[in-house]
């Protein structure tokens, strides 16, 4: 299994002014759902940070997100530790097939892999 991009999770009630923040330091808008938008810089596009008012459709709100490119396998691998599954392994209609986790800390990841 191989990590994709690790991108933190910023909680906001205001996507727009995180976009024109970020923009002031090369970051563009690539993505925008109304309740989560992801800025990338345009010359290094795994360079991402994304900003959300609430998870639309987990109980709880993500710190980091790490694409891998085999999620189930990450599944699997996290279910044999016993660590706390926030939201079980779906896939999601935004074309993300995803699941929340904690880490040995508390904080919640979301593992995600985009649809093929």
């Amino acid at each position: 299994m191989a990590v994709r991009r690790v991108v933190p999770n910023l909680k906001s009630q205001d996507l727009n002014s995180h976009r024109e923040f970020y923009g002031l330091l090369g970051f563009e808008e690539v993505m925008n759902h109304g309740w989560i938008a992801t800025l990338a810089s345009p010359t290094t596009p795994t360079a991402q940070i994304s900003v959300m008012t609430a998870d639309r459709t987990a109980p709880v709100d993500p710190d980091l997100s790490i694409e891998v490119d085999d999620v189930d396998a990450a599944y699997a691998a996290v279910l044999t530790t016993g660590a706390e599954v926030l939201h079980p392994l779906q896939d999601e209609d935004w074309g993300v097939r995803r699941f929340l986790v904690r880490d040995p800390d508390g904080r919640v990841i979301n593992v995600l892999g985009h649809h093929r």
